[in-house]
Order: structure tokens, then sequence, then C-alpha cells
């Protein structure tokens, strides 16, 4: 009886819908998070940073090359094959080896680096490039660069190198003592000479150079016309105009220093525009003048390009007068750098005036 019952029993009993489990906080936390956007990069920070690091890489690796390469050349310099061609060529090879295994490593370090914080990169190559453009003595750079200019200059650097050494020789025959009095007399004029030099856009110390051979600072009028510290003479038409306008008709007279310094160096940038600022040729041209064409008839009448090979056809005192003047000029820097004048041939004195360099040159 009880059995047909069982299958309406089973019908009515309802299934209640399982409970709901409440949503942890944890998961509406991830929610939130997940929605948040990730940061933007500074993109100009991160260029900024490149860039410096960039420089610093570069002017290391140029130093680098300089110093090596000017050694190496100096050291294996010849025309044999064995003894300096080979050599040479072994030592750019083994400098090009170094410096790419370097950067190699630099790579992987700065790889390390970044990940602990993106500004240890750039600081420690601007670090070294400190350190390298401090540390490096300024007469052995000087030196390398002479050296690796000689190379890559050929023929023009070494006829300038020759030039050189002829402005020392000359500055190392000088009387000191005479020297230094009129060093000591150049002083009342300084400001109007270095004013010139500044208007000109030449070494104060070039134009003092000139003053002392053309006067000795004993501003006068000569035998031969000149006039005043820089014994103006003959004067391009175009310097005068130019000049003018710098100065009222008042005060045009060549005995105030002011003028005269103004003229001199304007007469001065002429003529080395003139001889595509050829600093020897420019001298020669303004001791010559205007006179017989100037210099550059002379230089087109007997087929030369420079000073070196227009020298066997001057006579002796136009010859020497580009060397005298640059050897007033680096007495003049040298007592300005030092603050007395070097004896060219005592110790180290060599080297330390031609780390210093010539005026101009």
């Amino acid at each position: 009886m009880d059995s047909p019952l069982l299958p309406l029993q089973q019908s009515s009993v309802k299934r209640r819908p399982a409970p709901k489990r409440p949503k942890s906080s944890s998961s509406g936390k991830r929610k939130k998070t997940s929605r948040k956007k990730k940061p933007q990069k500074n993109l100009l920070r991160d260029f900024s940073l490149f860039c410096l690091e960039g420089l610093g890489l570069t002017i290391m690796v140029i130093a680098f090359i300089i110093l090596l390469l000017g050694y190496v050349s100096n050291r294996f310099s010849g025309t044999d094959f064995i003894h300096s061609l080979l050599p040479f060529a072994g030592g750019i090879f083994a400098i090009v080896v170094l410096v790419s295994i370097l950067l190699s490593v630099w790579k992987r370090v700065r790889r390390w680096l970044q990940g602990r914080s993106q500004y240890l990169p750039v600081s420690i190559v601007l670090g070294l490039t400190l350190m390298v453009c401090g540390f490096i003595p300024h007469q052995y750079f000087t030196r390398a660069f002479g050296y690796y200019r000689t190379l890559v200059g050929g023929k023009e650097e070494a006829g300038r190198v020759v030039l050189a050494h002829q402005v020392y020789a000359a500055y190392r025959r000088l009387d000191t003592a005479p020297l230094e009095k009129m060093i000591a007399r150049a002083e009342p004029f300084s400001t109007a000479i270095d004013a010139a030099a500044a208007a000109y856009e030449l070494d104060p110390d070039l134009l003092k150079g000139l003053a002392a051979t053309e006067s000795s600072y004993l501003p006068r009028k000569s035998a031969d016309g000149g006039h005043g510290l820089f014994q103006i003479t003959r004067v391009p038409t175009s310097v005068t105009e130019e000049i003018s306008k710098r100065f009222p008709t008042k005060s045009r007279d060549l005995s105030e220093p002011r003028y005269n310094a103004f003229l001199g160096a304007a007469t001065l940038r002429y003529y080395l525009a003139e001889m595509n600022d050829d600093l020897f040729l420019g001298l020669l041209a303004y001791n010559i003048g205007p006179a017989n064409g100037g210099l550059r008839f002379i230089m087109q009448k007997y087929g030369v390009t420079d000073f070196t090979t227009i020298q066997p056809y001057l006579l002796q005192l136009p010859r020497h007068y580009p060397t005298r003047v640059l050897s007033y000029a680096l007495a003049f820097r040298i007592y300005r750098k030092e603050g007395r004048l070097l004896p060219y041939a005592e110790g180290k004195n060599a080297l330390s005036i031609q780390a210093l360099g010539i005026p101009g040159l």
C-alpha cells in the first residue's frame, strides 16, 4: 500500500539552492589592483640619461684612441716594414680589439647596474670621464696629441712642427733681462691691446708680440714712416673704412695707443684673412704690406704656396719676422701663465713651454 506513494513524495521535495560563498576581501583587492594603469616611462629623462652616458663614453674612447695612436705612431715611426709599419698595424689592431672588449664588458655591467638603479650607469660613466680628464697630466696628453696630429696631418703638420720649433729656438736665444724690461714697459698698454684683440678675435699675446717686434713698446715715429706701438704705415682701404666706424674723427690719432692698437689688430686680421688664416704668411704679409703688390703677388710670381717654400726667396729680415713675433708672443704667454720667464734649456722647461703652445698657432 505504501509503495505507490513514493514517487509523489520525492517530487514534492524542493531542492534548496547552495548558499553563495561570500566574496573575500582579497579578491576585491585583486580586481582593484588589476584595474590600475601601469606607470608610464619618462621618455625625456631616459633620453637625457642615455645622451649623458653616450657623451661620457665618447669622450673616454676618443681620448684613449688619441693617447694610444699618438704614442704607437711615435714609437714605431719610420719606413721599415719589419720594425715600423708592421708593428704599427699590429698596434692599431690591438687598439680595436681592446676597445671592443671594454665596450662588451661595459654592456654586461651596465645591465646589472641598471637593475639596481637607472642612475648608476650614467653616474659611473661621468665619474670615470672626470677622472680621465683630471688625472691625465696635461703635458703627456699634449705630447700624445702632437704625435697624433703629425700622424693625421702628414706633410702639412710636419711643416708646422718644424716652424714651431723655430719659434721655440728663437725664444731660447732671447736675453731674459731686456725681455723682462720690455714686458714691464708693455703693462700700461695692456688694456688697449686686450680690447683690440677681443674686437678682432685675435690672441692678445700674439698682438703683444707683434707690438714688441714693431716698437719694443717705445712708441714713436720711425724713419720709414711707421707710427706708434704697431708702427703703422700704409693701411688697406677696407681696414681704414672699418676703423673709421669705431673711432670718431677727433680720436683718430696714430700716436694714441688705443687707436693704434685697433688699427694694428684690424690690419693683421685683414692679412690673415687674405692668407687663409695661415699665421706665418699673415704675419709676413703684415710686415711686407701692400708694397710691390703685397705678399700674394710675390707668391704667385714664384709659384710658392706656404711659408716653408717662400723662405728661399725672401731677404733675411722678412724671412725671420714671423718667428721673431711669435717668440715674443710666447714670452708674454709664459710670463702671464707662470709669473716669470722660464729658461728654455733648464730641466723640463722645454716640455712645459711646448705644452703652453704658441699664441695664435
